[in-house]
């Protein structure tokens, strides 16, 4: 691939709306905006073990690729699943692991850097709906914290 194609952009840049529509429903409050808490947890969580996905193949595909792509690319879903885990316990949840799992989204483009996948477009895109989907993670974690949420 030499150039992102037009449809992984506006795809891309539409997957910033159901966090969005989440930190909407956050920041209204109301019954709907545990739901939102934790709908804006699993979707984030998903995009992030996606964005795993995404350095397996391509650490598949390119031989020039650092040899930790593989384990780099585990990360996300273990992280992910660690992050869900003190909901199952009844611990205090979600807003500080909303913060985080924002916090690694938008850093995840850094990855993309090192092992030095760069398509035309490319790390324009990766940059901002990493940037993007970590911002919004992060505000609805912020929001959650407001509310006192557990």
């Amino acid at each position: 691939m030499t150039k992102v194609p037009e449809s992984a952009r506006a795809l891309g840049y539409a997957g910033l709306l159901p966090q969005a529509a989440a930190l909407l429903a956050v920041i209204k409050g109301g019954p709907v905006s545990w739901t939102a808490m934790a709908l804006a947890y699993g979707y984030a969580a998903l995009i992030f073990s996606f964005i795993g996905g995404a350095w397996w193949g391509i650490g598949l595909a390119r031989a020039e690729t650092p040899r930790w792509i593989f384990l780099a690319a585990v990360m996300p879903s273990l992280i992910g699943l660690a992050l869900w885990f003190p909901w199952m316990e009844g611990w205090s949840w979600p807003g500080p692991e909303l913060i985080g799992l924002g916090a690694l989204i938008a850093a995840s483009p850094l990855v993309d850097l090192a092992i030095g996948f760069k398509p035309d477009g490319w790390m324009r895109l990766r940059r901002d709906l990493s940037i993007g989907l970590g911002s919004l993670t992060i505000a609805i974690g912020f929001a959650a914290q407001a509310q006192g949420a557990m």
